[in-house]
């Protein structure tokens, strides 16, 4: 599936902006507000879902677009952008929990 057509491109982009939506604004699991937000989800939804099918397997052949198998594709787009969203949630959460260290007073 590297040199893929249209089609399937299209296909996972399309997979993506669900995913991407529904987490993003009817979910709201967001770390970068705004269209900014949704655009890396966009884009790392893309990359899951492409990823999706060789490492779920290629099963459901019923409902395929071209070499595109949706429902790994859409579970390997899910898996990406949730996955991706956490771990930055988690960094920088963590970031915001860390205090300052006090300075010491000059005498």
């Amino acid at each position: 599936m590297i040199g893929m057509n249209f089609a399937s491109f299209l296909t996972l982009l399309v997979i993506s902006l669900v995913v991407s939506v529904v987490l993003h604004y009817l979910v709201k699991y967001r770390v970068v507000p705004g269209v900014e937000g949704l655009f890396s989800k966009l884009i790392v939804g893309w990359l899951g879902g492409w990823v999706g099918s060789p490492v779920l397997g290629y099963w459901w052949t019923n409902v395929k677009v071209e070499n595109v198998y949706i429902v790994p594709a859409l579970l390997g787009s899910l898996a990406a952008v949730f996955g991706v969203s956490f771990l930055l949630k988690v960094g920088t959460m963590h970031r915001r929990e860390e205090k300052p260290t006090a300075r010491p007073q000059a005498m």
